[in-house]
């Protein structure tokens, strides 16, 4: 995945929002210029670091639940970068992890006093990370291979990655990430899915995309085709899951105590469904799990817990190890 440091930011008004020129609630991707001037404008405002970065998020969290993770992306040659390698070594995941000349990606975010976020992302180095640059022995004692979509339009990566994680006898999963993404790509896509992807996730705009059927119903079924497990999910009404040509599957949502912010409300998903797959669990308790995680990371601010949340993710998840119903 992209190896982004998240930057979350603290703001008294929109007021450096407005200077900045960045819409309000939204992402955007900036150059380093760009950043810089961000970065000067908030000086000497609260901020923390975190990991970030679809696939970041995913394999965090995963990590937190026990599981043997690796990641591999690319940082640049700076303290950005140091506090990325420190960070994943910290949280027992086993960093491979290479340097690239520009400076390491950054996703800027400014959190505004109601709780909105608008972000500013600067790929940087991230964006060099380059197919002849990964082995096969880097997924030596693996099962799976996570892959987000945000790298797709690197096609000579993604596809050597995934032809050495056959070799290996890994499975794949991807996560389509955004309907745009899936527009650009939607050639490629079909073809890596069809002949290399074994887990497809994808929330319903981007399942719409890859299938033209805007039924989520029908789409999962579209998609579950090509692959072994299909994962469509529906917001708010939960997701739609099918494994090859069995009965599609409805799992719901957890209710959130409050709805604070969606960001990596779906990367925390396929961390808690992969967690489920990894475990030997049927696929209603992998969506469980999913929509466990996805609902405890909408309650707070950005995608970091404390171990009193972790806690409670841990026993709910021994409730669905015994097949308790939920939700």
């Amino acid at each position: 995945g992209n190896a982004l440091t998240d930057v979350l930011v603290s703001i008294p008004t929109d007021a450096i929002i407005e200077k900045l020129g960045l819409p309000r609630g939204g992402m955007s991707l900036v150059d380093a210029p760009s950043q810089k001037a961000i970065s000067k404008a908030m000086a000497g405002l609260p901020h923390t670091l975190s990991l970030g970065g679809s696939a970041g998020n995913t394999i965090r969290a995963m990590a937190s639940l026990g599981g043997g993770v690796g990641f591999i992306g690319k940082v640049g040659g700076d303290t950005t970068g140091d506090f990325y390698i420190q960070a994943l070594r910290n949280l027992h995941i086993e960093p491979v992890i290479f340097r690239g000349s520009e400076s390491s990606g950054r996703c800027i975010s400014l959190v505004s006093p109601d709780g909105e976020r608008t972000m500013a992302t600067h790929l940087g180095a991230a964006l060099q990370l380059d197919h002849s640059e990964v082995r096969m022995n880097y997924m030596e004692d693996y099962d799976y291979l996570y892959v987000e979509g945000y790298l797709v339009q690197n096609h000579d990566l993604i596809r050597n990655v995934v032809i050495l994680a056959k070799k290996m006898g890994l499975k794949v999963a991807i996560d389509l990430a955004s309907f745009n993404v899936v527009h650009e790509n939607l050639d490629f896509l079909h073809a890596l899915v069809r002949d290399y992807v074994d887990i497809v996730f994808a929330n319903q705009q981007e399942a719409e995309a890859f299938t033209g059927e805007s039924d989520p119903r029908r789409a999962v079924e579209i998609i579950a085709r090509d692959c072994y497990i299909s994962v469509v999910k529906i917001g708010t009404r939960g997701a739609y899951i099918q494994r090859g040509d069995q009965r599609v599957i409805h799992v719901g949502i957890m209710a959130a105590a409050r709805r604070v912010d969606t960001t990596g409300a779906g990367d925390f998903y396929a961390a808690g469904f992969l967690h489920g797959l990894c475990n030997g669990m049927g696929l209603r308790q992998c969506g469980t799990i999913g929509a466990i995680l996805a609902g405890k990371v909408i309650e707070v601010v950005g995608t970091t817990f404390g171990e009193e949340v972790w806690g409670d993710i841990e026993s709910l998840i021994d409730e669905v190890r015994g097949d308790r119903c939920l939700f």
